[in-house]
């Protein structure tokens, strides 16, 4: 599958498999076309050439809202709308899917304490009122609120300070193993691949360098990896 931009290829001829349950991370540079590939993945860019597959059928064979159903994506920084309380926010995939409103404002306030934000406390809030970490769990209350089979996450914790990034690292790895879900995550942070990742794909000008499950990707004696992991230093 290829993606050109006018005659900028950004997509150059990449291939993957994503198995269920495992978390797959795009690891890359800025550029690179991690992002593009997620929106590649949820129809909102149709391939140059090639073809994207979901459940077996192509992207663009799908109906978009049916396909986006069955996908979550949460943004950097939750990607929240401002004029919208927190429960209304997590509810909003439900709501303009045409489900019951009062089912899909229970759903809501069910995911906000699936990850730890009391809707009592917190429902009728606006995204002014959280924190940075708060408006991340968020975006991951809406991204499950439907139950998505496969969840595209594209640098949700890039922009949180250390101690928060690490705190909801942790909790997400947690979240997505008890779940059983299905999620493509995208970062640039070889420690938070590392962490997450059941496999890694260090991605380059477009194409996929490196593909190996987390344990194989730090023993590669790729060169491309191993210039990866002497530039960037992991905690002790």
């Amino acid at each position: 599958m290829s993606f050109s931009a006018g005659e900028n290829r950004i997509i150059d001829d990449l291939t993957f498999a994503v198995e269920r349950r495992e978390v797959l991370v795009l690891l890359g540079e800025s550029g690179c076309g991690k992002t593009t590939t997620l929106k590649l993945i949820n129809r909102l860019l149709e391939p140059t050439s090639g073809e994207v597959l979901v459940d077996g059928r192509a992207t663009n064979e799908w109906n978009p809202i049916e396909l986006r159903r069955g996908i979550g994506y949460v943004l950097q920084d939750g990607g929240l709308f401002p004029h919208m309380t927190i429960r209304e926010n997590a509810a909003l995939v439900l709501t303009i899917t045409g489900s019951d409103r009062h089912r899909a404002l229970e759903r809501a306030d069910e995911m906000l304490q699936l990850v730890g934000l009391d809707p009592a406390k917190f429902g009728d809030r606006f995204p002014h009122e959280l924190s940075g970490g708060q408006r991340q769990r968020v975006g991951v209350a809406r991204a499950l609120a439907s139950d998505p089979e496969l969840l595209l996450l594209d640098e949700p914790f890039g922009a949180l300070d250390a101690l928060t990034r690490t705190r909801l690292q942790k909790e997400f790895a947690g979240l997505v193993r008890d779940l059983g879900k299905t999620a493509v995550f995208v970062t640039h942070d070889l420690h938070e691949a590392m962490l997450l990742g059941t496999r890694i794909a260090l991605m380059d000008k477009g194409r996929i360098a490196a593909l190996a499950e987390t344990a194989a990707f730090a023993r590669s004696d790729d060169p491309l990896v191993r210039a990866y992991f002497d530039t960037i230093a992991l905690p002790a």
